[in-house]
């Protein structure tokens, strides 16, 4: 089962088709990474919070 690399979360594999790049087989944060984005390669924390 696919799982965030950054929280551990499940995520399905139609979350992961649709988020992750091409060439990853999970994504870099999940819905469940509240205060956590996607920046470039890497995950940074949200600049504002999440409503």
């Amino acid at each position: 089962m696919p799982e965030c690399r950054n929280c551990g979360s499940f995520v399905t594999e139609r979350y992961v088709r649709v988020f992750a790049p091409p060439e990853f087989d999970t994504v870099r944060v999940c819905p469940d990474c509240e205060d956590m984005v996607r920046d470039g390669a890497g995950v940074r924390e949200a600049r504002s919070k999440r409503v």
